[in-house]
């Protein structure tokens, strides 16, 4: 095994490996007669009987967009030839689509590939002992996280073919010395979206004219997951399979350098990291900052090598965690992104001439093996580097005033367990305390309550999951400024200071509880069974009882009704089930059993009488109706706002709603759905004929919902009863006059509102607010339209506070402007009713706290009778 000391590296790179970069000598193999082979270093003896990509997939890298299908095919082929290469599949996609991991190395490494896995992940849990000298360098390489930027997944059956192909001592250094993870397509469902949209565009002459259809997707476009997810934004939520298995292995290995290979707009050249300098996580190591700069002369050196132009520390940022390029920094590793100017299909005009395909595979490729030669000379950096990780992170923790945060939760397990699941996704340590405790107010019970301590591998991590941060040097932000998984779920925290937390009592061998087992046995002699609507499942087993037949009614108010176990106090919003011969035969074992199923207590009430609060037979207990649900999607609607609710309905609600384009509204059949929902988006096109059917549709008793920018239109239609300021804009609310052309960015910078948490206060008798207790409640806003909160009572469901900021970055301008404006109104239109969302309550998939509001407008609305 070749192991290069650093004085060693340099004179290797002195040597045969600047040759390698510039690509100065001629191709030597003439048994390849194909147009992969120019993709490839000059100067390369290759193995004749390992298959050429060509030979598998039937036509040359580049001349079509491999679908995912084949990339599969190939990479098995390479599996089943090489003694250098394993497979694994590491999970399936939404659409069951296999994504695979292809582990690349030497015949001996593989031969020991676990051992060295094992010793890899002892020496990165063991600081105190020496550092390795005699590991390979773990190096995993992930392409195309966006489907419709498919030259890194295009590139990476070139770098596997010569890795499994390539002959000599150069390639021989790399076996050695490195173990590469190769995920050829993180995205397999949007690749195959966006392939078949690239191929079936294409004609025998090339078409370079931005505005052909080949480069003009059509909605929604292939750069999303299944629901429409950005998947290079769900590395933290874990909202997607695609996600949590690839968490999952990368805690399986903790690479030494991942890399994440993008496109961006066709007008611009390529970019290596370093991002924009002042934009990096404070809490990303040195050590990384360091590492990553001298990746970045790597690249520089190998592009000047062709004479291409690129870029560098501008643009990109690594503050947001959850991304690719970022969530190694968080934990130990190298985090590289590169962006590609896009083709957007097969060859597209730009400022710098025609954009090929072809073009873009090549410097994927190219950087693609100098990340992996840059490894090889940056070895013992590498491995000092994760070697030393946590014993600078844990000296780093103990400096911390915080010794950790305790988490609570006692109305919604089902909520609780899902923060607790996700935490332990990213090995983060959380402990059940054993004894109550109290802070700043807030009482911490055992069962409900738990334990995350600083003094962790993870506290990079945790600290960042926690963050309240406000205010930051740089204000411009490539993604959200705040990602506090406490808010998210609307979970009870609190930081516990050094100086108290020997009164929070653990025990540090107990892992994170079992899911709640619960054995519901249901009296049949019950006059009716009663569950409440705080915990997270409550809607889904209401619709289940639903789809089976089963007659429901829900309460308007609270009440106090004797059942077999004791009087119990039901709040608002909870579901009585009649227990009489209307029901369905079987309808108590179904309930009991998938009350089982989701861990939730159900109760027999003996009495339809209550000591307080409507009897079971009142009036106030309206029946619950099955929403039929239709989401307005299509060309200039935010797919990504349209997947959110599509993915709430259907994966946790399993309800199937409707989804159609626009344009279709002007001749579907309204009538049959119960709720319509609208998103941010372009309504300039939608005809007055269209609109006219709609607002009939409301009028007659449907329920109209709008998102963000959608709220607007809603107002300019006369259907809400609301005013707006326009984004960013007031009279003197930002002082230019002595702004200077330099300061346009910062100035937009302020005027944005990208992602940050505000709270909101809320209306708890408001039947959109039925199952919440605690106020304020942490809104996500990714917008900067304003709605004023209207004079008339009843209207306001939720207000955002005085000083509404509660985490992430916003001016104190829009701060001020958006302070005690209105973040959610509903009321009455007709005979239906109108509800305008100022933020979007499924954000991302994981703002578990506010998606239940999404459920009350589903089952709660016709308790709705304030007029606007």
């Amino acid at each position: 095994m070749h192991n290069l000391l650093p004085n060693q590296a340099d004179n290797y790179l002195a040597g045969m490996l600047f040759a390698w970069l510039l690509c100065v000598a001629c191709w030597s193999n003439v048994a390849y007669a194909n147009t992969d082979v120019q993709y490839l270093p000059s100067e390369i003896e290759l193995n004749a009987h390992i298959a050429t990509p060509t030979s598998v997939i039937g036509a040359p890298v580049g001349e079509w967009h491999v679908r995912h299908d084949q990339l599969l095919q190939y990479f098995n082929r390479l599996a089943e030839q090489s003694p250098r290469m394993k497979i694994k599949e590491i999970g399936r996609t939404h659409e069951n689509r296999s994504m695979i991991h292809l582990y690349v190395s030497s015949p001996d490494n593989l031969a020991r590939l676990e051992s060295i896995r094992q010793q890899h992940m002892q020496a990165w849990l063991n600081p105190g002992s020496e550092a390795p000298d005699n590991l390979p360098i773990v190096v995993q390489m992930g392409y195309s996280i966006h489907g419709d930027e498919p030259s890194g997944a295009n590139a990476s059956l070139l770098l596997a073919w010569y890795l499994a192909a390539a002959q000599g001592e150069e390639i021989n250094a790399l076996l050695d010395n490195l173990v590469i993870i190769i995920e050829p397509s993180q995205n397999p469902d949007g690749l195959a979206r966006f392939a078949q949209w690239a191929n079936m565009h294409k004609g025998k002459h090339l078409v370079s004219d931005p505005a052909h259809r080949e480069h003009v997707q059509g909605w929604p476009r292939g750069r999303t997951n299944h629901y429409w997810f950005d998947l290079n934004r769900d590395w933290l939520p874990l909202t997607h399979p695609e996600s949590q298995a690839r968490i999952k292995q990368f805690h399986q290995w903790r690479p030494h350098v991942l890399t994440d290979f993008h496109e961006m707009g066709t007008n611009s050249t390529y970019f290596f990291q370093p991002g924009v300098p002042s934009r990096v996580n404070p809490l990303t190591s040195a050590d990384n900052i360091r590492l990553t700069k001298a990746f970045g002369e790597f690249f520089s050196q190998a592009f000047d090598g062709k004479k291409q132009m690129y870029f560098s520390e501008e643009l990109f940022d690594d503050f947001y965690y959850g991304k690719g390029s970022s969530y190694p920094d968080a934990n130990g590793s190298i985090g590289i992104l590169f962006e590609q100017g896009s083709a957007r299909g097969h060859v597209q005009e730009s400022i710098n001439g025609n954009v090929t395909f072809i073009q873009t595979i090549k410097n994927q490729f190219l950087t693609s093996l100098t990340t992996l030669r840059g490894a090889l000379a940056l070895q013992s950096d590498l491995l000092e580097m994760q070697h030393s990780f946590k014993r600078q992170t844990l000296s780093l923790a103990r400096n911390d005033e915080s010794a950790g945060y305790v988490v609570t939760e006692q109305q919604d397990p089902t909520r609780l367990r899902k923060l607790l699941t996700l935490l332990d996704a990213h090995q983060i340590e959380v402990y059940p305390i054993d004894k109550t405790i109290e802070a700043d107010g807030i009482q911490f019970v055992p069962g409900s309550s738990y334990f995350i301590p600083s003094e962790q591998i993870q506290y990079r991590l945790v600290k960042s999951l926690f963050s309240n941060r406000k205010r930051f040097p740089d204000n411009t932000f490539y993604d959200v400024s705040n990602w506090n998984l406490a808010h998210a779920y609307n979970i009870q925290y609190r930081a516990i200071e050094k100086s108290r937390w020997r009164r929070v009592s653990y025990n540090a061998d107990t892992v994170i509880d079992p899911p709640l087992t619960i054995s519901n046995k249901l009296n049949s002699q019950a006059v009716a069974h009663i569950f409440g609507w705080q915990d997270s499942h409550s809607p889904v087993l209401l619709q289940h009882l639903l789809n089976a037949g089963v007659q429901a009614r829900i309460s308007s108010a609270e009440f106090n009704v004797t059942t077999d176990s004791g009087a119990i106090v039901f709040g608002a919003g909870s579901v009585v089930v009649p227990n009489n011969q209307q029901q369905p035969n079987d309808h108590l074992a179904l309930l009991a059993s998938q009350a089982d199923q989701l861990g939730m207590r159900v109760w027999s009430a003996m009495s339809g009488a209550t000591s307080s609060g409507p009897d079971l037979g009142s009036r106030a207990m309206l029946p619950a109706v099955s929403p039929q649900i239709l989401l307005v999607g299509g060309s200039s609607m935010s797919s990504y706002q349209v997947g959110e609710l599509w993915h709430f309905f259907d994966q946790q609600l399993q309800l199937a709603p409707t989804i159609v384009d626009w344009q279709q509204l002007s001749s579907i059949p309204l009538a049959r759905y119960t709720h319509i929902f609208v998103v941010d988006g372009n309504y300039n096109a939608w005809s007055k004929a269209m609109t006219k059917r709609l607002g009939q549709w409301l009028e007659q008793g449907g329920i109209l919902v709008g998102q963000q920018g959608a709220t607007q239109w809603l107002a300019q239609q006369d259907w809400l009863e609301a005013t707006f300021v326009e984004p960013g804009k007031s009279e003197n609310l930002f002082d230019t006059s002595q702004l200077t052309y330099g300061d346009k960015d910062q100035l937009a910078a302020k005027k944005r509102v990208a992602g940050a948490v505000y709270q909101a206060n809320i209306d708890t008798s408001h039947p959109l607010m039925f199952g919440f207790q605690q106020q304020p409640l942490a809104l996500f806003k990714t917008q900067n339209l304003v709605m004023r909160k209207p004079i008339k009572p009843f209207v306001t469901v939720a207000q955002y506070t005085t000083t509404p900021l509660l985490a992430g970055y916003s001016s104190n301008e829009m701060e001020e402007q958006i302070a005690n404006s209105a973040a959610i109104i509903a009321h009455s239109y007709g005979e239906g009713v109108v509800i305008a969302l100022m933020d979007r309550s499924n954000f991302r998939g994981y703002w578990q706290g506010t998606n239940k509001i999404l459920s009350n407008i589903l089952y709660m609305s016709y308790f709705i009778d304030a007029s606007g």
